[in-house]
């Protein structure tokens, strides 16, 4: 009853006080003489337990306060802070636990107080997130006890703290840093040259080897006293949508990440590169139904605006419906665009119709399509060494998986000939030949 009521529960020293008179009623078995001992052993500890049970301190007794960014980074700690207020005139030991999702390592994950009469206590710990989206803390464990120590009782506290998890930008700092210092390379972003001349000045910066020493600024040079080249900005003021498929082809996982999060984490790679040249950037996300749109926007703002439209969105175990998706875009997006499709090719199925949309698209936008490779097929087939002898059961992995290969490059080759632009990928890998891609297309000057 009082476990229902109070959430007031017996502690060992009850239990250990108890032993006593359950020693002195066995007694009775060899002296009967023991029944009045016996009885008054259980009244004197009945009452101490009933006494100390008034002690229990009330819900009123204490309050608690929470406070935390509202923003937090995948796998990067973030700091939350719980106060505790004693509001009576008695000094408690409490233990503190905090509502932590199960996608939360937290360290530490329990405290250990005591907290003085009329008194406020602070404590603080530090989470890692596992995973992005918005998550809510909305209450507080509290356990305390007694003032002899008899009874234990949890309370909880509402104190309802919304966080939410975006994934990590570090490697959008890497490319900014990299970018100033001319080192690109050291992510796997290639320098490409652009066919024909941009007349629009851009900036100086220091002479690197594979620079054009047509581009050297002599003045500068000697005021420095270094060489210094000059930098021409390519086309602006282009767009590139991206349509992310949320559907059942996308929740395979590759390196503890599922598809839809590596390509959100190329999606805003990309767009940051194309945002700091000057390109406007959209998205759609789509599964069975359009999920998020924003539209295509140029400025640094827009980074901002990528990330809340996509930070909660997971994928799910229906079927995409592209045509929903490119009849959105074509209602949405009529300025020609680089329109960008990251997704996976399972089934004939889902690639005739990845095959038929995106070649719609020629003429009045410019497709890409993105497909992930899944990285078991390959290593069915790296496994297999003909010099040696071969498993009959590993054998017929590796020409089933050979065969599905030979068709997705096939599919692959089809949307190419009818000017479909593709890149095929691991999902681990994909960033840098995604931001190659789009420097080749503005190298060229496609768009």
């Amino acid at each position: 009853m009082l476990a229902s009521w109070r959430k007031t529960y017996p502690h060992v020293p009850l239990v250990l006080l108890l032993a006593g008179p359950c020693l002195l009623t066995f007694l009775l078995l060899v002296w009967g003489d023991l029944f009045l001992v016996v009885l008054l052993a259980d009244a004197v500890v009945a009452l101490i337990a009933i006494a100390d049970l008034l002690t229990v301190p009330a819900e009123r007794t204490f309050s608690v306060e929470r406070t935390a960014m509202r923003v937090a980074s995948i796998n990067m700690p973030h700091r939350v802070e719980l106060l505790i207020n004693n509001h009576s005139n008695r000094q408690f030991f409490v233990q503190v636990r905090d509502d932590i999702p199960n996608e939360f390592v937290v360290a530490p994950d329990e405290f250990s107080i005591n907290i003085t009469p009329r008194s406020q206590a602070s404590m603080h710990y530090e989470f890692r997130a596992q995973r992005r989206g918005a998550f809510t803390l909305s209450k507080v464990f509290l356990r305390t006890r007694s003032l002899l120590g008899l009874w234990r009782r949890y309370l909880t506290y509402e104190a309802n703290t919304i966080i939410h998890v975006y994934p990590d930008m570090k490697q959008l700092s890497e490319y900014a840093i990299l970018a100033r210092t001319n080192r690109l390379s050291l992510m796997g972003v290639r320098r490409t040259r652009r066919i024909g001349t941009d007349n629009e000045f851009e900036r100086l910066r220091d002479y690197t080897l594979d620079d054009n020493y047509k581009h050297i600024d002599w003045r500068t040079t000697a005021r420095r006293s270094k060489l210094t080249v000059k930098d021409f900005q390519t086309n602006q003021s282009q767009r590139i949508i991206f349509l992310m498929d949320c559907g059942r082809m996308m929740t395979n996982e590759s390196s503890g990440l599922s598809l839809l999060d590596h390509s959100f984490n190329a999606m805003l790679m990309l767009s940051f590169v194309a945002l700091r040249q000057g390109d406007s950037v959209g998205m759609v996300a789509f599964s069975d139904q359009i999920h998020n749109f924003v539209p295509p926007r140029s400025g640094m703002a827009q980074m901002s605006r990528l990330l809340h439209a996509g930070f909660d969105r997971f994928p799910q175990l229906v079927e995409s419906r592209y045509d929903e998706a490119f009849v959105y875009l074509d209602s949405h997006c009529k300025k020609r665009s680089l329109v960008v499709l990251i997704t996976n090719l399972i089934d004939e199925v889902n690639s005739h119709q990845i095959h038929r949309y995106l070649t719609n698209l020629v003429g009045r936008h410019l497709p890409l399509g993105v497909l992930l490779r899944d990285r078991h097929l390959f290593d069915a087939i790296d496994s297999i060494n003909p010099q040696l002898p071969i498993p009959d059961q590993k054998l017929f992995r590796g020409a089933a998986a050979a065969e599905i290969l030979t068709w997705r490059h096939q599919v692959l080759t089809d949307m190419e000939h009818r000017g479909v632009l593709s890149l095929d990928v691991f999902p681990e890998e994909m960033t840098a030949p995604l931001v190659n891609q789009y420097l080749n297309i503005k190298a060229r000057h496609l768009l």
